[in-house]
């Protein structure tokens, strides 16, 4: 048998094995475990009586002082999974720059804080631009005034906080962080 037709045979050999590995185990694997997860393999729904009210893995824009505001979007006046992605601008850039302490007086006239009080993920968006997550320092700055509008006391709303507060995955990985449409989700549900 010659050196060309051994190569050959052994290349078909790797093509097959591949291709069962590959084009069926990899996908049948995926197909497992999004099964084993079906809250995440169907979009992850915030439920509120019964009614999807959002999904905990997209932001939502929040209107009005009686919700908790997450972060900043770059996909404009939403959180559109369409327009997903950074701003690209760079740390010096005079525009981000600007956008930043505008925001940052919204965001401290809002919370009637001072604006070195007001926290980093107040200002930026996330590297998708679609984060739901805020800090519980960002969740923290906000109680007072969801409890004044709401007409609740302060320790029920930061209840609500500390429930919606997750730790670093693994307890390593990250940071503490809370998700802005479950908390929105469970102030929903007081109403009610």
């Amino acid at each position: 048998m010659s050196a060309f037709l051994k190569q050959s045979l052994a290349g078909l050999r790797v093509l097959l094995v591949m291709t069962v590995i590959l084009g069926l185990g990899y996908p049948l694997a995926v197909y497992g475990v999004g099964a084993l997860m079906p809250a995440r393999a169907n979009g992850s729904p915030v439920v509120v009586d019964g009614e999807t009210v959002g999904s905990s893995l997209i932001g939502q824009t929040f209107d009005g002082d009686e919700w908790f505001r997450t972060r900043p979007s770059v996909a404009g006046d939403g959180y559109d999974p369409l327009a997903s992605g950074a701003s690209n601008l760079g740390p010096e850039n005079p525009d981000l720059l600007a956008t930043v302490q505008a925001r940052r007086a919204e965001v401290a006239e809002r919370e009637d804080v001072d604006p070195d009080r007001v926290p980093v993920d107040a200002v930026t968006a996330s590297g998708s631009g679609l984060d739901p997550h805020i800090s519980p320092e960002y969740a923290d700055l906000q109680v007072e005034r969801v409890a004044r509008v709401r007409g609740l006391s302060d320790a029920v709303v930061a209840d609500l906080v500390a429930q919606a507060t997750t730790s670093p995955e693994l307890g390593f990985l990250g940071a503490p962080r809370v998700n802005v449409v479950e908390l929105n989700a469970a102030l929903l549900a007081l109403e009610e």
